[in-house]
């Protein structure tokens, strides 16, 4: 079976993989999730993250062929990660995320979308070092279909995202877009608009593209189906 890395997105952490690593191991996999520096229980000044400490972080998490799967953001500090060193990376995973342009950074990226559904949560720190999602509105765009024991997780657990990462623009290589890369695209995602995915996901291998009936928190709202998606995934690169 396969072994599997989980990257978190936005303000969130490695807790937020919780109900998908144990659904994961039911299938025969390992599977881990690390916090990003400046995330969870990482507690690296924001003023010191970069796109390349997170790759740097999600490298030296490996030490054997891997799938590397990434959530919302994290598309961009797991193809940087596959930039800087692909050794140990059997494939990419971009659960409802941002799959990187060349050239652009995430908040390009972003801008780009057809429509804005987080611009009004967003808070920017008064150093604008980070920003924050405001409470009021995090459940009605994050978790709008989970169970309220996950949203209370969320509410909890939730820290100031670095803001400098994602202004960061990456330039790709063969070195990242010579790898598997598969797209799970989320259809009632109400943080990155479902039709702005299916674009992204274009860059992605015909065939290579799934979707889930879900918000932008498949971890929380369907954990068993995410895991047999990704299950799912796995059986391609075994196969002849």
């Amino acid at each position: 079976m396969s072994d599997f890395l989980l990257i978190h997105g936005s303000c969130h952490g490695a807790w937020c993989w919780h109900r998908v690593i144990p659904a994961l191991a039911d299938l025969g996999h390992t599977a881990r999730a690390i916090d990003l520096p400046g995330h969870g229980r990482d507690h690296t000044p924001a003023g010191q993250v970069t796109l390349y400490s997170y790759a740097k972080a999600i490298c030296a998490a490996l030490d054997r062929p891997t799938i590397v799967v990434g959530h919302s953001m994290a598309g961009f500090p797991i193809t940087a990660a596959a930039e800087h060193d692909p050794t140990h990376i059997a494939a990419l995973v971009y659960v409802c995320a941002y799959a990187p342009v060349s050239g652009l950074s995430l908040a390009d990226m972003r801008r780009a979308s057809p429509r804005q559904p987080l611009v009004p949560a967003i808070r920017v720190d008064a150093d604008r070092t980070t920003f924050s999602f405001d409470p009021a509105q995090i459940n009605a765009l994050f978790y709008h279909d989970c169970d309220p024991q996950a949203q209370t997780l969320a509410a909890l657990c939730l820290t100031p995202e670095p803001i400098a990462p994602q202004e960061t623009p990456l330039t790709l290589t063969e070195r990242s877009q010579s790898l598997p890369r598969h797209y799970i695209r989320c259809t009632d995602d109400r943080a990155i608009p479902p039709e702005y995915q299916q674009t992204i996901a274009q860059d992605c291998a015909a065939g290579y593209h799934s979707t889930l009936p879900t918000s932008h928190s498949p971890f929380f709202a369907c954990p068993d189906a995410l895991a047999t998606r990704l299950h799912a995934i796995a059986q391609t690169l075994s196969s002849p």
